[in-house]
């Protein structure tokens, strides 16, 4: 039986996200990046092309590690300015049907007791599309500016994002019944305070005694997704995640990641396809496989290397400014993007990578792969990754915005429609239950689910 393949697109309100210079190609529809109808117009295009959700970034800071400063990020338009993913979603939810929405939110930063009303409301006015990319973050910058005089150890932001979650389930799942709200006119009840309970937490990290602030949307606890693929990354992700996102430039390395996650979660009492797990890609196609690849070579010739050095140092907090572009690239442990950095040196498979290849990978795509051909060359690509990877599916990214995801729905889409691989939304469901293929809350054996009101008696809260 055909595996079917998940799709997500992953994109950043900003004008460069990950292909640094490419917004300067003629069909580059970025200067428009902070413009509403821009937003729209790629939930519908995503929609129609039978992607799952749209899963956007997000950074709470600038990359100022290149050259000391954010002189080459702002120049070059990376990753700034940043606009807020959370405030987009409603409107294009009010546009589509079926897309749901993968939304990035930092554990560090935001305070749980106000993010779990915001995430509930977005569940409420998506119908249940909404998912949360759960990061700790990893920017000096952010830390400085949001009140603090550096980042929290790399090991220590995880621990902490533990009793964050413990926060988050006990507002989600526990503090108000699905049936609290009544709006009884008769009785003269809206609410009913029986319905309703304080969480009364009181942690290492976070003291919240009140009760939630918005009553349960369809899905409670919204989607689940997951990033980091460092070691104590991954052990959060087991413990937390329902949705994975990988970014590796090869199947062998997203395969060990793969493998490594669903042997913890199935030695964590889950089912070993518990958690479905996304690898990062970009695809350049075209009617033919040489149509694509020249447009491969006029992207080449619009990549900004110092922007895409800007983009690693702001990963990593690694400054390659004055760096020998011929010189071999280092493991050095950082309290930044661990696995960023980590792609290119202890996890490379013996390859010696310089900084001059590092900038030419990184400026078209990131850290995964760029897959170039005609629509059948890129589905072929895409079921032999799925196939080697063990992956469920792709986030896939855009070196010139929105055209190459708009291609891909115009011209892949079809394709893998053909070979029954893109299952089609079924409208009025949830994102959980269009992933998952469960149905709209935390499964039963996800550690979120013990914080519900009838396991919650048990555990004393």
């Amino acid at each position: 039986m055909t595996r079917p393949m998940l799709l997500n697109a992953f994109d950043m309100l900003v004008p460069v996200h990950q292909s640094p210079g490419l917004w300067r190609h003629p069909e580059s529809g970025v200067e428009r990046f902070d413009r509403l109808d821009y937003w729209i117009d790629l939930a519908e295009t995503l929609e129609d092309g039978g992607f799952a959700s749209l899963f956007l970034a997000d950074i709470p800071g600038i990359y100022d590690v290149y050259g000391g400063d954010e002189a080459a990020s702002a120049r070059g338009g990376v990753q700034f300015p940043l606009l807020d993913p959370l405030v987009v979603i409603p409107a294009m939810a009010r546009a589509t049907r079926s897309l749901g929405f993968g939304v990035t939110a930092s554990v560090t930063y935001e305070q749980p007791y106000l993010l779990a009303r915001t995430l509930s409301t977005l569940d409420h006015f998506t119908e249940g599309r909404v998912a949360w990319n759960i990061v700790t973050s990893y920017q000096d910058s952010a830390a400085r500016n949001l009140g603090m005089s550096g980042q929290i150890p790399h090991d220590e932001r995880y621990d902490r994002a533990d009793e964050y979650m413990e926060v988050m389930y006990k507002l989600l799942e526990g503090s108000i019944d699905d049936d609290a709200v009544r709006a009884d006119r008769e009785a003269n009840v809206f609410v009913d305070p029986a319905k309703v309970r304080p969480i009364e937490h009181e942690g290492r990290w976070f003291s919240v005694p009140g009760a939630a602030l918005t009553h349960p949307g369809p899905q409670r606890t919204p989607l689940l997704f997951q990033a980091g693929a460092s070691k104590r990354g991954q052990q959060f992700a087991t413990d937390h995640a329902e949705a994975i996102f990988f970014s590796g430039g090869t199947p062998e390395l997203v395969r060990r990641w793969v493998d490594g996650v669903r042997d913890s979660v199935e030695a964590a009492g889950r089912p070993r396809d518990a958690v479905k797990i996304f690898s990062l890609a970009t695809v350049v196609v075209a009617e033919t496989d040489e149509e694509a690849q020249r447009r491969l070579e006029e992207y080449h010739e619009l990549v900004d290397t110092e922007s895409a050095l800007a983009l690693f140092g702001g990963w990593t907090g690694i400054d390659l400014s004055g760096a020998d572009p011929d010189s071999t690239l280092e493991y050095v442990a950082t309290e930044a993007n661990q696995s960023a950095l980590a792609t290119f040196t202890t996890l490379s498979g013996g390859k010696k990578w310089t900084v001059r290849d590092l900038a030419e990978f990184v400026a078209i795509g990131g850290r995964g792969p760029v897959i170039v051909g005609s629509p059948e060359t890129v589905a072929d690509e895409l079921e032999r990754w799925q196939e080697e990877a063990g992956v469920d599916g792709f986030n896939l990214s855009a070196a010139v915005r929105p055209a190459d995801l708009e291609r891909f729905a115009r011209l892949v889409s079809p394709e893998l429609r053909r070979r029954g691989l893109l299952p089609e939304a079924e409208e009025g469901t949830t994102l959980r239950e269009r992933l998952t293929g469960a149905g709209p809350h935390l499964p039963a054996d996800h550690r979120g689910a013990s914080y519900r009101r009838a396991a919650a008696g048990r555990r004393g809260r």
